[in-house]
């Protein structure tokens, strides 16, 4: 199915099933209980799920097949959201203009920047797209700023020219972005006992897009592209001595991650139509590579993985403070109660960053392979055990038969 083997389909599926219910599957907790807090099923972590899911897929296809560390990739995440603002401020509210322009000037500007950096490889190839995406991040906040709008950020005004659509509505708004006419913010609400189940348009783009994404990625990785790729990782300088120039392949690589990197972009300001200089920062280079390590470097479904794990803690972990701590504890007598929100306070809200980076530590010291890893040792453990019962059954059946 699709031109996939059968695995691939049903890992695909599998991707789509999580996606499509994915306001269910995040929403496990009724709305008013203490443990709400816990809840993802809501439009704008959602729809930061899987655009970050795509930023991961994108840098996977050159950290994961070529090996090549980048360090720059949050210049074209940044790229991608400043085209796709101005062409909703120069043309039109619709979302699909804006993404592929997006897509396109992210890929021009891999092109450009790839072509420099792949001069180089190992260490010095991250110095390089590092020193390019700050000097990208430097340009978009004081230099550029006719362009880009400098620390502020470009954003959506009553006077922006666009030539199709209103530039203003009826109450004098400025208009929000759409799909032919069906906006991002768009949201229907189920309400089942005590939960409550949120079904936003914009997630739901965002999904089908990434599933998409995921289906591409799927099918470079199984094509001679992807193998020629896999070779470069596995020795460059041995595939070089058989005659192969491998530059091409890995610029072509570098070429589609930036893209898929504009993509996501493109994304980000679909939902929220402001582009700010922060996205290019290094810091945001340095978010995918610990989503795509931490997921699994080299597998389809870990980059994924590991960018919802990310973005899971930075949105809901962040979020307990100590009043939501004194709740759970509150059954407690008062001094263990204090004792306990004082143990605990340090890695949760501001500081759960520690807590993701302890997690990260465990990760690469037990699980080096990344979560991925993870669900294929607990796979084999659960089947070892079933295997090991079916046996005893076998043996109990043959002694009673025996007997």
């Amino acid at each position: 199915m699709f031109g996939l083997d059968s695995k691939d389909t049903k890992l695909l599926l599998i991707v789509a099933v999580l996606a499509l219910a994915a306001p269910f599957i995040l929403n496990p907790f009724p709305a008013g209980s203490e443990l709400a807090q816990f809840n993802a099923g809501y439009p704008d972590l959602m729809q930061r799920f899987v655009i970050f899911g795509i930023f991961a897929i994108g840098f996977n296809i050159l950290f994961g097949l070529t090996g090549y560390l980048s360090f720059g990739h949050a210049a074209f995440l940044g790229v991608g959201s400043y085209s796709a603002v101005w062409m909703f401020k120069l043309l039109s509210m619709n979302v699909i203009p804006a993404i592929i322009l997006s897509v396109i000037v992210a890929g021009l500007f891999a092109l450009l920047i790839g072509y420099v950096s792949l001069r180089r490889s190992g260490i010095y190839f991250s110095i390089l797209t590092l020193a390019f995406a700050q000097m990208s991040f430097n340009l978009a906040y004081s230099v550029l700023t006719p362009i880009t709008n400098g620390e502020t950020g470009l954003q959506l005004t009553l006077d922006d020219p666009r030539v199709l659509g209103q530039t203003a509505t009826a109450d004098g708004s400025i208009p929000v972005t759409n799909l032919f006419g069906l906006e991002m913010r768009s949201t229907y609400e189920l309400v089942l006992g005590a939960w409550n189940f949120q079904f936003n348009a914009g997630y739901y783009l965002s999904a089908i897009i990434m599933l998409a994404s995921f289906y591409m990625a799927i099918r470079i990785f199984r094509s001679p592209f992807g193998l020629m790729l896999r070779a470069v990782k596995t020795n460059q300088t041995r595939l070089n001595y058989t005659g192969m120039n491998s530059r091409p392949y890995t610029l072509a690589a570098f070429v589609v991650s930036g893209m898929y990197a504009g993509l996501a972009g493109g994304l980000m300001a679909s939902m929220d139509p402001l582009a700010g200089a922060e996205r290019m920062q290094w810091t945001a280079s340095g978010e995918v590579v610990l989503m795509t390590i931490l997921g699994g470097a080299g597998t389809l479904l870990g980059p994924v993985l590991g960018a919802g794990f990310i973005k899971y803690f930075e949105n809901i972990f962040s979020k307990i403070n100590d009043n939501v701590l004194h709740g759970w504890f509150a059954f407690l007598p008062d001094g263990m109660e204090d004792l306990l929100v004082t143990i605990v306070h340090p890695f949760v809200g501001k500081g759960w960053h520690l807590t993701l980076g302890l997690l990260f530590m465990m990760v690469v010291i037990f699980l080096p392979g990344g979560l991925i890893e993870g669900g294929q040792r607990l796979g084999k453990l659960l089947r070892r055990k079933s295997a090991k019962q079916d046996d005893e059954d076998a043996n109990k059946s043959a002694s009673t038969a025996a007997e």
